[in-house]
């Protein structure tokens, strides 16, 4: 079976990376995606290309482009003046807010803008300011102010 692939049998499969990559960003298929085509432009070029050589071929490609892009392409990205842009409750950290609810068992919420955030810390009662400390996940790590 595998002595009747041809050149666009690569093309689809790479295709079909640069398609999961669109639903699951992380830029890894894209570059595996990358390595099928141009195995199935060597394919094209070589069309006797035994399909050994041709794995062997997307194999060297795939970790090719993939260590050019941790070379080349990461030292491309720009500090941002905004380090905390997609991290909402990084956002937080350092910032003191008045509890209206206590906090009970180490559990607790408050009201941060326009949302609520589950806290945990020290028992306290409501009226207590607290300065978020740190973020575990979506949970808020608060200290008594």
């Amino acid at each position: 079976m595998m002595e009747q692939v041809v050149f666009w049998h690569w093309f689809v499969l790479g295709l079909i990376l640069l398609i999961f990559e669109f639903f699951a960003p992380g830029a890894f298929f894209l570059w595996i995606g990358l390595a099928a085509g141009a195995t199935g432009i060597l394919l094209w070029i070589m069309p006797d290309l035994d399909w050994q050589y041709q794995l062997m071929w997307f194999a060297a490609f795939s970790i090719v482009s993939i260590f050019a892009w941790v070379k080349i392409g990461r030292r491309t990205l720009k500090e941002t003046d905004h380090p905390t842009l997609n991290q909402r409750g990084q956002q937080y950290v350092g910032r003191v807010f008045t509890l209206e609810e206590p906090i009970v068992n180490g559990d607790g919420k408050i009201a941060v803008d326009d949302s609520t955030w589950k806290i945990v810390g020290e028992d306290c009662q409501a009226g207590t300011k607290v300065k978020v400390s740190g973020v575990r996940g979506v949970i808020l790590e608060v200290e008594h102010e």
